[in-house]
């Protein structure tokens, strides 16, 4: 009896113990910085790093770092632009701790120059073409845009607007939206020389635009929907907005990349864990971006 009773005690003290190691594994587990949160960022490091390229991902890694830097008054984070061709190339050199781009490095570099970097995507943004308001055009459809920007088509008039003469204005071929525009827009196209303006940034792009009468270009949806001073287009009636861009209904985006040579270290780790958040995502979204995990479609380039 005796023994019965001593056999039952050590079984329930054998199944209470696992049950507490069990208990102590999960709860461990659950409190587990996820990696890439927030809770997992170390805000402790110190020290200063340069980011640049994508002059289209620059206002949301500006207010991101302003962000990151509130929280870790040690950090020094400096913010430039340049392009996603030169922020490729000078991450690829190591002058650099992060490049910024629109484009996967091995659509601007060449297979060894990429061959070193780590990609981390941290969003999605989308192009719009757009237009002075003066235009009436309200949708162009691909075959039209496609002319327009290789130089077929050079007055309104001929596309249902007014008679007046189309001022086409592009980017250097350092920009990451040129590249995006072309491939998604122009399906690869070149676009003709000696007939377009060109503009070094998203927000000279925005001004020249919005002063020159019967002008077209193409901005990051992120800067063009805030902006009420130039026109955003339709294409073959389909609106540039992050629900159509989300199914896969419009075709001209792009994922935003922040590229590191070799895996990230210090206070570019924490800040690319920062960006890839949850802290960020509000601001993805407030500034006009797409939550990566929003997309319904992809792309491997």
């Amino acid at each position: 009896m005796f023994s019965g009773r001593r056999g039952l005690g050590l079984a329930l003290s054998v199944v209470l113990a696992g049950s507490i190691l069990l208990t102590g594994c999960a709860s461990k587990s659950q409190t587990s910085p996820t990696p890439g949160s927030s809770s997992g960022v170390d805000f402790t490091v110190s020290g200063s790093i340069t980011t640049a390229g994508s002059s289209a991902l620059q206002p949301l890694v500006e207010q991101a770092a302003n962000q990151f830097m509130q929280k870790d008054s040690n950090a020094k984070i400096s913010v430039q632009a340049g392009g996603s061709g030169t922020g490729l190339a000078q991450i690829a050199q190591g002058s650099i701790d992060i490049g910024n781009s629109d484009l996967f490095a091995g659509e601007k570099l060449t297979s060894a120059q990429a061959a070193g970097l780590v990609d981390h995507k941290v969003c999605v943004v989308g192009f719009a073409t757009v237009v002075n308001p003066g235009v009436t055009v309200d949708n162009l459809t691909k075959q039209q845009l496609q002319q327009i920007f290789t130089g077929k088509i050079t007055n309104w008039k001929d596309v249902g607007g007014s008679d007046q003469q189309i001022t086409v204005i592009n980017r250097p071929t350092s920009s990451g939206t040129r590249a995006t525009f072309k491939k998604y827009a122009l399906d690869g196209l070149e676009e003709a020389q000696g007939i377009a303006l060109t503009q070094d940034s998203t927000g000279a792009v925005a001004k020249t635009v919005a002063g020159t009468p019967g002008s077209i270009s193409y901005l990051a949806l992120s800067y063009a929907s805030s902006n009420n001073t130039v026109k955003m287009l339709k294409l073959d009636g389909v609106d540039p907005t992050n629900d159509n861009i989300t199914s896969g209904k419009y075709p001209i985006w792009s994922y935003e990349h922040m590229y590191t040579k070799g895996d990230p270290q210090g206070l570019t780790k924490a800040f690319i864990d920062y960006m890839a958040g949850d802290e960020v995502k509000p601001l993805i979204q407030q500034l006009g971006y797409i939550v990566g995990s929003d997309m319904k479609v992809s792309r491997n380039s």
